[in-house]
Protein backbone atom coordinates (compact mmCIF):
# COMPACT_ATOMS: atom_id res chain seq x y z
CA UNK A 1 0.00 0.00 0.00
CA UNK A 2 0.99 3.42 -0.61
CA UNK A 3 1.16 6.05 1.64
CA UNK A 4 2.64 8.85 -0.84
CA UNK A 5 0.38 12.14 -0.44
CA UNK A 6 -2.25 12.12 -3.19
CA UNK A 7 -1.81 15.30 -5.89
CA UNK A 8 -3.95 16.29 -8.42
CA UNK A 9 -2.22 18.03 -11.36
CA UNK A 10 -4.21 19.97 -14.49
CA UNK A 11 -1.79 20.81 -17.37
CA UNK A 12 -1.90 22.28 -20.17
CA UNK A 13 1.48 21.35 -22.97
CA UNK A 14 2.23 23.32 -25.58
CA UNK A 15 4.40 22.81 -28.58
CA UNK A 16 4.21 19.87 -31.42
CA UNK A 17 1.94 17.91 -29.09
CA UNK A 18 -0.41 17.01 -31.78
CA UNK A 19 -0.41 14.50 -34.45
CA UNK A 20 2.33 12.89 -33.05
CA UNK A 21 0.88 10.23 -30.53
CA UNK A 22 0.92 12.55 -27.40
CA UNK A 23 -2.59 11.55 -26.40
CA UNK A 24 -1.93 7.58 -26.82
CA UNK A 25 1.59 8.18 -25.09
CA UNK A 26 0.10 9.87 -22.24
CA UNK A 27 -2.30 7.55 -21.71
CA UNK A 28 0.31 4.49 -21.66
CA UNK A 29 2.42 6.21 -19.57
CA UNK A 30 -0.08 7.51 -17.13
CA UNK A 31 -1.55 4.23 -16.66
CA UNK A 32 2.03 2.37 -16.46
CA UNK A 33 2.84 4.70 -13.25
CA UNK A 34 -0.47 3.75 -11.69
CA UNK A 35 -2.16 7.38 -12.56
CA UNK A 36 -6.22 8.14 -12.73
CA UNK A 37 -6.85 11.31 -15.42
CA UNK A 38 -7.80 11.76 -19.13
CA UNK A 39 -6.02 13.48 -22.05
CA UNK A 40 -7.45 15.43 -24.79
CA UNK A 41 -6.29 17.79 -27.67
CA UNK A 42 -7.66 21.34 -27.59
CA UNK A 43 -8.32 23.57 -30.46
CA UNK A 44 -5.82 25.90 -30.07
CA UNK A 45 -2.74 23.23 -30.75
CA UNK A 46 -1.98 22.20 -26.88
CA UNK A 47 -2.79 19.20 -25.00
CA UNK A 48 -4.86 18.92 -21.85
CA UNK A 49 -4.18 16.49 -18.91
CA UNK A 50 -5.26 15.74 -15.39
CA UNK A 51 -3.04 13.46 -13.90
CA UNK A 52 -4.11 12.46 -10.01
CA UNK A 53 -2.16 9.64 -7.62
CA UNK A 54 0.31 9.69 -5.51
CA UNK A 55 2.44 12.97 -5.41
CA UNK A 56 5.65 11.77 -6.46
CA UNK A 57 4.20 9.33 -9.42
CA UNK A 58 1.98 12.88 -10.27
CA UNK A 59 5.19 14.53 -10.34
CA UNK A 60 7.05 11.93 -12.55
CA UNK A 61 4.41 11.88 -14.91
CA UNK A 62 4.73 15.83 -15.16
CA UNK A 63 8.35 15.58 -16.20
CA UNK A 64 8.01 13.01 -18.51
CA UNK A 65 5.49 15.22 -20.77
CA UNK A 66 8.34 17.54 -20.85
CA UNK A 67 9.94 14.95 -23.26
CA UNK A 68 6.61 13.13 -24.18
CA UNK A 69 6.68 10.32 -27.32
CA UNK A 70 9.18 10.41 -30.14
CA UNK A 71 8.31 13.02 -32.75
CA UNK A 72 6.91 15.25 -30.17
CA UNK A 73 8.63 18.96 -29.11
CA UNK A 74 7.32 20.25 -25.99
CA UNK A 75 7.58 24.52 -25.60
CA UNK A 76 6.05 24.89 -22.50
CA UNK A 77 3.94 23.17 -19.85
CA UNK A 78 1.45 25.20 -17.41
CA UNK A 79 0.67 23.11 -14.08
CA UNK A 80 -1.58 23.86 -11.52
CA UNK A 81 -3.14 22.15 -8.82
CA UNK A 82 -6.48 20.48 -9.23
CA UNK A 83 -8.97 19.42 -7.70
CA UNK A 84 -11.73 15.82 -7.46
CA UNK A 85 -14.08 17.82 -9.68
CA UNK A 86 -11.37 18.07 -12.31
CA UNK A 87 -11.46 14.23 -12.84
CA UNK A 88 -15.12 14.32 -13.57
CA UNK A 89 -14.85 14.09 -17.52
CA UNK A 90 -13.20 10.74 -17.57
CA UNK A 91 -15.57 8.23 -18.81
CA UNK A 92 -17.20 5.82 -16.83
CA UNK A 93 -15.43 3.21 -15.30
CA UNK A 94 -12.31 4.19 -16.95
CA UNK A 95 -9.00 4.82 -14.71
CA UNK A 96 -7.85 7.20 -17.63
CA UNK A 97 -9.63 8.31 -20.49
CA UNK A 98 -8.47 9.84 -23.82
CA UNK A 99 -11.29 12.24 -24.40
CA UNK A 100 -12.33 14.46 -27.59
CA UNK A 101 -10.96 17.50 -28.80
CA UNK A 102 -12.34 20.64 -26.97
Amino acid sequence: MNDAPQAIRHVVIRGRVQRVGYRAWTEYTALDRGLEGWVRNRQDGAVEAVFAGPAPAVAEMIDACRQGPPGARVDAIDARDGTAGDLAPRRPGELFSVLPTT
